[in-house]
């Protein structure tokens, strides 16, 4: 838990940073992996050189349930101001549209019988935030990002959910 409040400390201070300088973001593409609570593969499209629409397409899965999210982005991306070239810092907004599978299991009433719980299908619908920092490497046609992507679902279980979306992505820019 303590990563956590660290991880959201350096997120929030980052937001007090001047924002009248852009950021460049130096390829019109960029495909990857993303990775934490789900993995996908996120693409993103250059519209400016300080704004992006992305794209996420993740799968999760444990021994409950399957998820399949697709998410859509519109991000702002800044200047981080550290002596190394290359950083800067993102947040943006969108929503997401996918279906949540939960698997079949036996549930323990409380008379020790066991009842057999089927399988069951939701849909599910969300609005959709982003903030983190991404590091462009030089000379090689990669970067690197840490973010927090939170996002209130409507239909599943109508949840706000803070902590649980951090990924950690890599891309190739062309």
């Amino acid at each position: 838990m303590r990563v956590y409040g660290y991880l959201l400390g350096v997120l929030g201070i980052m937001l007090c940073l001047p924002l009248a300088s852009k950021a460049q973001l130096d390829s019109e593409h960029a495909i990857g992996g993303r990775f934490g609570s789900s993995q996908g593969i996120t693409y993103r499209h250059t519209l400016a050189p300080d704004r992006a629409i992305e794209g996420i397409l993740s799968v999760q899965s444990n021994s409950s349930a399957n998820r399949f999210r697709l998410v859509g982005l519109y991000e702002y991306h800044k200047p981080l101001n550290v002596s190394i070239e290359g950083f800067s810092w993102f947040y943006g907004f969108g929503g997401s549209i996918g279906s949540y599978r939960a698997k079949a299991f036996n549930r323990v009433e409380s008379n020790g019988s066991e009842v057999r719980v089927e399988p069951g299908t939701e849909l599910l619908l969300s609005i959709d935030g982003i903030i983190g920092v991404e590091y462009q490497i030089p000379e090689v046609p990669l970067s690197v990002s840490l973010d927090v992507k939170p996002y209130f679902d409507f239909v599943q279980e109508s949840s706000l959910r803070l902590i649980d979306p951090i990924g950690f992505s890599i891309r190739y820019k062309f």
